[in-house]
């Protein structure tokens, strides 16, 4: 199982917008300074997943969403997800 998510910040409210098969370990990198894009931005928490059954679905749906360019298309996403 192979999942694209998006992590906030909560002090800034950024967004940041990735893919994985190991959440909890990518979180952990995040978090932890080991990913450039966000070492001294965190913490981070997951505020929105998609499942795919391969890598390049997730990938794929990571750079669609980031194709868009629109906080207002992530704030939406993540305000109508799926339980």
């Amino acid at each position: 199982m192979f999942y694209t998510y998006i992590l906030q910040f909560e002090k800034s409210g950024r967004y940041y917008i990735g893919h994985t098969s190991d959440l909890e370990e990518r979180l952990s990198y995040h978090n932890n300074g080991r990913v450039k894009a966000t070492w001294n931005k965190g913490p981070w928490e997951i505020v929105y997943i998609e499942k795919y059954e391969t890598k390049n679905q997730a990938n794929q749906r990571e750079f669609e969403i980031k194709k868009k360019k629109s906080r207002k298309h992530i704030e939406f996403l993540i305000n109508n997800k799926r339980e």
